[in-house]
């Protein structure tokens, strides 16, 4: 049996997923926007429009953080997630 050993980043997205309660709608749109920071680099394509107004808030999460590094994005996710953690 092979045990893979992950990164803080790929912890900190297992971690997320067991949090006591659930963060509210401004900082869930900020670790979207950091993973997609970390993950993709800088938000491409055009902004969502109309009504769908889910996507349009993620985007603009992702979007605001043009010009972070991934590995930047990727700390600053640990971190967040760490704090998340130390509140529950």
């Amino acid at each position: 049996m092979t045990t893979s050993i992950s990164t803080p980043f790929e912890q900190a997205q297992e971690d997320v997923q067991t949090l006591v309660s659930k963060p509210g709608n401004d900082v869930m749109l900020k670790l979207y926007g950091l993973y997609k920071q970390g993950t993709q680099g800088d938000a491409a394509g055009e902004r969502p429009g109309g009504f769908n107004f889910v996507a349009t808030a993620k985007y603009d999460a992702w979007k605001a953080l043009a010009g972070k590094s991934e590995a930047e994005a990727q700390a600053e996710y640990v971190a967040l997630v760490e704090r998340l953690k130390g509140q529950g």
